[in-house]
């Protein structure tokens, strides 16, 4: 980007988020309103600047608040946790139905289309949360709690089993998978879209028990191309390579039960058709 391309970039930025904090001063919009707002601009604003719009609110507000909630002083709209976004919530008095409820997007498809780039793509998007699934399998090198997976003993997964704590759960390989549904309610109701990246019977739980999902299938461009994917791997036996080929055939099988079929050709062109289409009950 050029130095005047820079400037005028610069110039709508700051226009963007005077235009926000004037709505949300004369009353025509909450703080949530601007939180779960994508744009960039609006996503790069310091929570100090956006707190401090808000009528009735001086300066020493605004620092005692965020000390209380634990919000650093130059901390962004887009590093804002969950639970400092329900602290807000609560702070403001702004009930459920003042943010309008996240859409949950359930992407699912046969090994090897992609599916985990197109997740990766999602996590830093403003409207997103990536679910983090629950596991009993004990964690792997370099991964963490709470962040790859949440690792849970067999009692405490047989717990939350009980208790229908999970949207979906499945057993694999030996251990046990599942989708907590708490933090997908509340990141909803705190207005953020939830994609859970799950296998085709998790997806048909989630159907099931949440009617109102968007389920999404991601399929390859074409069968020769996803059969060049999943036999890559040299070292795989022809046993090994014929039970992919396998549960893959089966896999996209099920591609009509979904509401919406999108094809990997590009990673981009289908982030962009997800974003759409979370965002578009919005609209």
């Amino acid at each position: 980007m050029d130095r005047a391309a820079a400037v005028k970039a610069g110039v709508e930025a700051r226009r963007a988020r005077a235009e926000v904090k004037r709505r949300i001063s004369a009353g025509e919009i909450s703080i949530f309103d601007a939180i779960n707002d994508q744009q960039p601009s609006i996503q790069r604003m310091k929570v100090s600047e956006l707190l401090g719009s808000v009528p009735g609110i001086g300066e020493r507000r605004v620092f005692l608040l965020m000390a209380k909630i634990g919000i650093a002083k130059t901390r962004r709209i887009a590093g804002l946790g969950q639970h400092q976004l329900m602290a807000l919530r609560k702070e403001f008095s702004v009930t459920k139905s003042e943010v309008s409820k996240g859409s949950l997007i359930v992407m699912s498809g046969p090994g090897g289309v992609g599916k985990s780039t197109i997740t990766a793509a999602l996590r830093d998007h403003p409207s997103f949360w990536v679910s983090v699934s629950a596991t009993t399998r004990p964690p792997r090198e370099n991964e963490k709690d709470g962040v790859d997976y949440y690792f849970l003993s067999d009692e405490k997964f047989n717990e939350l089993v009980e208790r229908d704590e999970f949207l979906e759960w499945a057993e694999f390989a030996g251990a046990r998978y599942g989708t907590p549904r708490e933090p997908v309610d509340n990141w909803r109701n705190l207005g953020k879209c939830v994609l859970l990246e799950i296998e085709i019977a998790g997806a048909r739980q989630v159907r099931s028990s949440e009617p109102e999902a968007i389920l999404v299938f991601i399929a390859p461009p074409s069968w020769s191309d996803l059969e060049e994917r999943l036999l890559g791997r040299g070292t795989d036996s022809p046993e090994r390579r014929a039970a992919r080929l396998a549960l893959a055939r089966e896999e996209m099988a099920a591609a009509p039960e979904f509401d919406h079929i999108l094809v990997n050709e590009r990673v981009d062109e289908v982030v962009q058709s997800l974003v759409s289409l979370a965002l578009a009950p919005r609209a």
